[in-house]
């Protein structure tokens, strides 16, 4: 993205209010009115944190708020926040409970916490007093165990835990609380990359980059703390450069998460307190809007609560961006966005961390993304190359526990990597697997063409094999160049090039085929958030495996979108 920026000005808080009054409703037609649970079953403690938004439209007094402290408002927020109190252990710790019934251990979970303790800061001189010494008691023990244990190691868990750390200590008076939170808070600040990112498992991790902005900006909305905002305005232009032009994350650096399709991300608080930020969030809510999308209650709550209105300066889209070290390059050729990585990581032995092995994506501003779709685990058919034995890594159905490191005979992520921009333009990843090595190079033809070119010699008797990942339309049509139309389904599909007359076509786009080629679906994701791994099929990909060897080193794709 370019520095030149096109100025204009944040202040949403008319549309806000109005989005948040909308929401206020919905949200108390899902609690029960005896538990005071919200949300649908099996109950998460979760399904709580809509009292952050309740007690904002509770306090906020505005004419387009008509819930401005309306009694059965604050009578459903007490009721919220009992539901709390009553699944509490002696420690303050709740059980981590999933949607599909799975359990994961106890937690002071961060996203509960902090919005209890912000609802309870709105809402507490309101509160009866029994009412309120209950709250306060039952706060007072989660945080100081989050104290003790939970604000340690710089990760975005944490960095939440600290924000809510420094509001419970100003709503108890608790000073050392809020010295220990704002000392932790500016320590993440300044261990941020300068390229505006958070490492975690060896790189960015995009969407979770977003947390640490949310953490600092709520920390520095109720502190003033001015010294964390130069890490909010370096992590506005990261995001700004690292979103596609839909709106949707680039999945391609990311080490945690894989391309979520339709998610748009709205922004946060923490966007409010720089003209760059401010930038960011008025693009991502005009392309929220066009996705037939409207930002959620507690975001609108937040900004109304503490977020800064002001200048914006909407980062303009540039034709090349690198990153400062070199490992991530954008390239952006109208209505092409092609985007490279080259940071690596060895295999995590944890399932948090993903597999860094796809590199490469390339997207059009009429189909979306169509090359790439990031990174998952215990699937080599994900990865650009691989050297050996593919079927020495799978994911066997319902484990829970894997082993995710391959055994010897596999090579599937590479010990490094490097980007370069060739001399006929586009973008090139070349990528080393121990003795061999390969690269992948990307260039623009036209507005409707684009050139994807695979390349490795292999030099050892292992297996090398290329693997082009194209994002899956599950229920639209893939046709073939030998007349074959089917609707993408769970029907597994593995045709050669020469089966499939020299090309497919699929979502509005046609790749044709080289000769020795072959396409394979599903080529399933492991879900580390289910806790057997399983995924859905739209969360899989569509691979075209390639075959190298010193007679063939080299596959050329022709990528046109109809």
């Amino acid at each position: 993205m370019s520095a030149e920026s096109q100025q204009l000005v944040w202040n949403p808080r008319p549309q806000l209010i109005k989005r948040l009054a909308e929401c206020v409703q919905p949200i108390l037609d899902r609690q029960d009115k005896k538990t005071g649970r919200f949300g649908t079953k099996p109950w998460i403690c979760s399904d709580q944190n809509v009292l952050l938004p309740l007690a904002a439209a509770w306090a906020i007094k505005d004419p387009a708020n008509p819930w401005y402290c309306r009694k059965a408002l604050l009578d459903a927020i007490m009721l919220g926040g009992d539901a709390l109190i009553d699944d509490q252990d002696s420690r303050g710790m709740w059980t981590f409970r999933k949607k599909d019934g799975s359990t994961w251990g106890q937690i002071a979970m961060p996203w509960t916490y902090s919005r209890w303790v912000r609802a309870f800061a709105l809402i507490k001189d309101a509160m009866p007093a029994a009412r309120r010494a209950k709250w306060e008691k039952r706060l007072r023990l989660g945080y100081t165990t989050i104290s003790k244990t939970a604000v340690r190691q710089i990760h975005n868990i944490p960095c939440h835990h600290a924000m809510g750390l420094y509001c419970a200590g100003q709503v108890f008076g608790r000073d050392d609380w809020k010295k220990q939170a704002a000392a932790f808070v500016r320590k993440v600040a300044r261990t941020q990359h300068k390229d505006g990112f958070w490492s975690e498992h060896r790189g960015p991790v995009v969407i979770y980059n977003f947390v640490y902005v949310e953490a600092i900006g709520g920390y520095h909305a109720l502190s003033g703390d001015k010294s964390v905002l130069p890490a909010l305005r370096r992590a506005a232009v990261f995001h700004a450069n690292l979103t596609y032009p839909d709106g949707i994350n680039v999945e391609t650096v990311d080490g945690r998460n894989p391309y979520h399709p339709g998610r748009v991300s709205a922004g946060n608080v923490g966007f409010t307190f720089t003209p760059e930020g401010r930038g960011f969030l008025l693009r991502q809510l005009g392309r929220l809007h066009a996705a037939g999308n409207k930002v959620g209650a507690d975001h609108a709550a937040q900004i109304l609560l503490y977020g800064a209105a002001g200048p914006a300066a909407v980062i303009a889209d540039a034709a090349h961006w690198t990153s400062s070290d070199g490992k991530i390059a954008v390239l952006r050729r109208k209505p092409w966005f092609v985007a490279m990585s080259a940071h690596t990581a060895p295999v995590p032995a944890n399932r948090w961390g993903q597999d860094r092995q796809n590199f490469v994506s390339v997207f059009h501003d009429k189909t979306g993304l169509i090359v790439g779709g990031g990174n998952t685990k215990l699937q080599p058919w994900w990865s650009n190359f691989t050297v050996g034995d593919r079927k020495l890594l799978r994911h066997k159905r319902g484990d829970a526990s894997p082993r995710f490191v391959p055994p010897p005979g596999l090579i599937h992520t590479p010990s490094q990597a490097s980007l370069k921009t060739p001399k006929g333009g586009g973008l090139n990843v070349t990528l080393d697997y121990g003795a061999e090595s390969g690269s992948v190079t990307v260039t623009p033809v036209d507005d409707l063409q684009v050139r994807i070119v695979y390349a490795c010699t292999p030099k050892g008797k292992r297996p090398v094999h290329g693997h082009l990942t194209l994002i899956p339309h599950v229920g639209r049509v893939v046709k073939t160049g030998a007349g074959a139309s089917e609707k993408l389904s769970g029907k597994a599909i593995d045709l050669s090039a020469k089966a499939a007359g020299g090309w497919i076509e699929h979502a509005g786009w046609r790749l044709a085929m080289p000769a020795g080629t072959r396409l394979v679906w599903p080529k399933k994701a492991h879900n580390p958030y289910r806790k057997t791994g399983h995924s859905h099929l739209s969360e899989g990909r569509l691979a075209v495996e390639m075959k190298f060897s010193a007679a063939r080193p080299s596959y050329e794709f022709l990528l046109t979108v109809r």
